[in-house]
């Protein structure tokens, strides 16, 4: 991990750049907002848009990479995403006043490696149709699921700060940021079988998708027992799943253990299954894992509006995603009041063929006015963004037509 003395340059050239952004006077007030928001305190809804096409906001280059080593040129993709962003489509994000540097965590996987056909349309795009080849025939391929093992490179650790120390000095400050763990059984599940060979099986041999999901529960627990024993959880990052998640009872140190820290749920290909699956097959099994955490934020493109009376039990959940494919009117109806609505305006409204605003206006005012008329804590995430058609401008205009319509 040695860097040239022009890549240290130029990443204390960002990270001067970033201090001045994060520094601002505005960046408290909106940290402050959101952990009124996130604490259930009367606020406007708020607005974030992430997990963007970045290949198609590159056309004047100024997201280019110049750091060959992988670690820190993520460091500087960081920098120059988390900038452009709040130039150009800041919504209510908040950048902290620090540099948010990943502990290096290995994970020896769970035994099994997907095998995935990948199309893309675009070259330059890591978005692609796939198809995935089932790897779980017969309940003996069970057996070649294990535990994970997480390890903490102390030594990689150490370099890491030493470098960090003499790249920040004086400009602004650092931390690790841990893990949040990921507890989307499904989404794993879905690429060692393929979505289609999972409805099969949950129909024809469900006391094999049962050991299934015993051996994913398992694996879960022991990798959290694993990052306590580490220490390795996040409780800095103040982000989870596209979400800001300041609250004013959170514990915020350096690197902790799973109950300050928060995680998220998700088990999207049970949009096309009842509800009662859902409670067996996922609720079941998660109602052992998340009294692990302090906090879980719940779904992501899956349909949750005809099922929240179940997924709204599960334990810490404290935001829950109403995806595209969720009716949203229901979704506020039914919505516990405890729990912050999680919006997915729909990315397809990005991608036509002209941008048209007044549908966008008019999307995001029939979510807001729901959440309104049923008392609901709303936020709205624009994520999954696949393609703007190469023109940015729709997501800049996006962050101000929104923002437009949460404060009207």
């Amino acid at each position: 991990m040695k860097l040239t003395q022009q890549e240290m340059a130029r990443l204390r050239e960002l990270a001067q750049h970033y201090a001045e952004l994060a520094s601002l006077p505005e960046q408290s007030l909106r940290r402050a907002g959101w952990t009124r928001f996130n604490m259930l305190e009367p606020e406007r809804p708020r607005v974030l848009i992430d997990q963007i096409c970045w290949n198609e906001m590159n056309a004047d280059g100024c997201l280019n990479n110049q750091v060959a080593d992988p670690y820190w040129r993520w460091v500087e993709s960081w920098f120059l995403q988390e900038t452009y962003k709040w130039e150009h489509m800041r919504a209510d994000m908040v950048l902290e006043p620090y540099v948010k540097l990943p502990l290096p965590v290995g994970n020896s996987g769970w035994g099994l490696d997907a095998k995935v056909t990948r199309l893309l349309m675009d070259k330059t795009s890591d978005v692609a149709s796939q198809s995935m080849e089932c790897l779980i025939n017969e309940p003996e391929d069970l057996e070649k699921i294990h535990t994970p093992t997480l390890t903490l490179d102390a030594d990689k650790q150490r370099e890491i700060a030493e470098l960090a120390d003499v790249l920040f000095d004086g400009v602004i400050d650092w931390h690790f940021t841990g893990i949040s763990m990921h507890l989307g059984a499904w989404d794993t599940i879905a690429y060692w079988m393929g979505v289609e060979n999972c409805y099969i099986e949950l129909m024809d041999r469900p006391e094999m998708m049962h050991a299934l999901m015993e051996k994913m529960t398992q694996g879960y627990l022991g990798m959290i027992e694993q990052g306590n024993r580490l220490r390795i959880f996040d409780t800095q990052m103040h982000y989870c799943h596209c979400s800001h998640t300041y609250r004013s009872d959170d514990v915020d140190m350096p690197n902790g253990t799973s109950e300050d820290s928060w995680a998220y749920g998700l088990a999207q290909l049970f949009t096309a299954v009842s509800p009662k699956i859902t409670e067996e097959f996922e609720c079941a099994y998660m109602k052992r894992v998340f009294p692990h955490f302090k906090h879980i934020y719940y779904g992501c493109c899956d349909r949750l509006d005809d099922r929240l009376e179940i997924v709204s039990q599960l334990p810490n959940v404290r935001k829950i995603s109403c995806s595209p494919w969720s009716h949203r009117e229901a979704f506020a109806e039914k919505l516990p009041r405890h729990i912050i609505m999680s919006n997915k305006p729909s990315p397809a409204m990005m991608a036509t063929d002209s941008f048209d605003e007044d549908a966008v206006r008019a999307d995001l005012r029939r979510t807001i006015d729901a959440a309104r008329r049923n008392g609901v804590q709303l936020e709205m995430i624009l994520k999954d963004i696949s393609t703007v058609r190469y023109d940015p401008r729709r997501l800049w205009r996006f962050s101000e037509i929104a923002l437009e319509e949460c404060n009207r």
